[in-house]
């Protein structure tokens, strides 16, 4: 069981509001807040360059400590400044030819889905879609019967932006590999609320951002690559760090995920994302999961008591997002007659999740995502003002 109490002293930004958008941006900790700010004046007092060079051994626990929480050695890790930078370095690196077919699930995320048209509008090769079954996740018979030679890639969500379903991927994950084809997992709104392990998901590279869930900075993120496959593929666009020039005419990448990596980088912020990742360490990570599940679970119910509510998540498997309508009032509204009470939900669109909202006719929902610095008593209230919306 969590401690609640040290959760929220330790958020300081979590007393006199009611904070519902760890789906969106989560409040940090104050050890990440600390260590951003204190890497900053180092800067400003000895210069970026000497700054970083004194923290060389704590960049490199960023990737140590990822690794611990997802199960995978430090070297299959990159970091990045997003998890959609992270998502297309891999996804563009994938070679395809005319008549290859990339695969997306029906509640990929937008900025997934763009790329895969780009590229297929690019290459000749097609996009697909794997149908959801009754349940609204991936239907995992239907993808037996598509996986062929010809699938190259296998676009997998984990948590879809718009709702709590949480996918199977780790079965769907199996079928698609065996019918020989890369898998890659968005864990944008899974990584920190979801135990990942990259072995168990049997995965071939892995996205994730620093911001949601993990209660990191914006502006990080970080890929997972199979360690194995890592030093057979080369990234889209190279650096000096991502590779060595070696003669007039050579170069050589590194040899290991960090080909994926550019030299440039905003470092309190990365030294951000480490504190935040140890921080999640140091609680327990099946504690803070079970925390957030257990508060998505009380918000669920008690939402569908109200008469004009409707919850929205779908799926067998829940995540920490709560998404759902009010009658009579549209999403945006919701959420802006709820902000001068000092609650923070947000909205989201269909152009995020297109295919799923389009088939279920929704042209927005209310997301509502509370993390394990959450009161018992902040979701009363926030029941409560939901109820009294007009």
């Amino acid at each position: 069981m969590v401690n609640i109490a040290r959760l929220r002293a330790d958020t300081p930004g979590c007393e006199g509001q009611i904070f519902l958008d760890s789906a969106g941006s989560s409040l940090p900790p104050q050890v990440v807040v600390d260590t951003q700010i204190a890497h900053l004046r180092r800067e400003a007092e000895i210069g970026g360059y000497r700054a970083a060079t004194e923290r060389l051994d704590d960049l490199h626990g960023v990737k140590t400590a990822i690794g611990q929480l997802i199960n995978a050695p430090a070297a299959a890790i990159a970091l990045s400044d997003s998890a959609s930078r992270s998502w297309s370095d891999f996804f563009y690196s994938v070679p395809l030819r005319p008549g290859d077919r990339i695969l997306i699930s029906g509640a990929d995320y937008a900025s997934n889905a763009i790329a895969a048209l780009q590229r297929a509008r690019q290459s000749g090769a097609v996009v697909q879609t794997i149908p959801s079954d009754g349940n609204g996740q991936i239907d995992l018979a239907a993808l037996e019967t598509m996986v062929d030679e010809r699938v190259k890639l296998v676009s997998l969500v984990h948590v879809p932006t718009n709702g709590g379903l949480a996918n199977p991927v780790a079965e769907a994950a199996r079928i698609a590999r065996r019918a020989g084809a890369l898998v890659l997992l968005d864990a944008c709104q899974s990584a920190g609320q979801l135990p990942l392990d990259v072995a168990e998901l049997d995965v071939d590279a892995l996205s994730a951002t620093g911001r949601k869930w993990l209660r990191g900075p914006r502006g990080t993120g970080f890929l997972y690559v199979r360690p194995e496959l890592a030093t057979t593929m080369e990234p889209t666009r190279l650096d000096l760090h991502s590779a060595e020039w070696t003669g007039p005419d050579k170069y050589t990448l590194a040899a290991d995920a960090s080909r994926f990596e550019f030299w440039e980088c905003d470092i309190a912020a990365r030294l951000g994302l480490g504190a935040a990742v140890r921080y999640l360490l140091d609680q327990g990570p099946a504690e803070i999961y079970a925390a957030i599940a257990e508060r998505a679970e009380l918000l669920r119910a008690a939402l569908r008591e109200l008469p004009r509510v409707t919850v929205r998540d779908q799926g067998v498997r829940h995540a920490g997002i709560v998404s759902f309508t009010v009658d009579g009032l549209a999403p945006v509204r919701v959420r802006d007659r709820l902000a001068p009470e000092r609650i923070t939900v947000t909205v989201s669109h269909r152009s995020s999740t297109l295919l799923d909202m389009t088939a279920r006719d929704l042209d927005s929902v209310v997301r509502a995502s509370p993390h394990a610095f959450v009161s018992f008593e902040d979701l009363d209230r926030f029941v409560a003002a939901v109820a009294a919306l007009e």
